[in-house]
């Protein structure tokens, strides 16, 4: 099974459109890009329901299925499975009491959610550079290393000034981290204008596929 990413991206960035159009509207102090990580979960979670996947939030890693308490493990961000099915459940008896049509592991996509302004409250957000780098390739390579993950992502926000900001950086990003031997394709990449209230006028969602073993 190849997963389509097209609509996986296209699917987030109208979440996110639909998200800026509803503070416009209510002319909200707070934007987009006052949020963290977990704060854009249930917008991208919404998004992908919407667009008809299966979306399943914080589920353990294959390779930590091993531990028998389900409290125990890595988990990732955002699970999503085709046409709404169920993901399968951790269990010692694996499939003998798992809902009829649940998506193996291995067939499901796995995306590590990371969101990076370029302007945060108070001005400047010093960090960027770093925050681009380091955690985002340690991502790609925590899903990597799973050899029960077939198909997984970064999904990278960028809130930036504009266009050039993001496409320079992201292509950076690529550069770099190539170099470092991690495996990614393509980043498939939609803007998203955004208010601008602390800086940020544009929301860039890059979706960096993992690149088969």
């Amino acid at each position: 099974m190849l997963w389509p990413l097209a609509p996986v991206l296209a699917a987030a960035a109208r979440g996110f459109i639909e998200a800026e159009a509803a503070l416009a509207l209510e002319q909200a102090v707070r934007g987009l890009d006052s949020r963290d990580e977990l704060g854009l979960h249930p917008l991208l979670a919404a998004a992908f329901q919407a667009a008809g996947f299966g979306v399943h939030r914080e589920a353990r890693y294959p390779r930590d299925r091993i531990h028998r308490r389900r409290t125990e493990g890595a988990r990732c961000d955002l699970v999503l499975t085709p046409a709404g099915r169920p993901l399968i459940e951790d269990g010692p008896q694996l499939g003998l009491f798992h809902p009829a049509g649940a998506c193996p592991l291995e067939e499901a996509l796995w995306l590590e959610v990371k969101v990076i302004a370029q302007f945060r409250e108070g001005g400047a957000n010093h960090g960027y550079e770093r925050a681009l780098k380091t955690p985002v390739w340690r991502d790609v390579d925590k899903l990597a290393s799973d050899a029960g993950i077939r198909h997984g992502g970064v999904l990278v926000v960028l809130f930036t000034a504009g266009a050039e900001v993001a496409e320079h950086d992201l292509g950076l990003w690529c550069h770099l981290g190539r170099t470092r031997g991690l495996r990614f394709g393509a980043p498939l990449v939609a803007h998203v204008p955004i208010g601008d209230r602390l800086g940020n006028a544009l929301a860039t969602v890059a979706l960096v596929p993992l690149e088969p073993a």
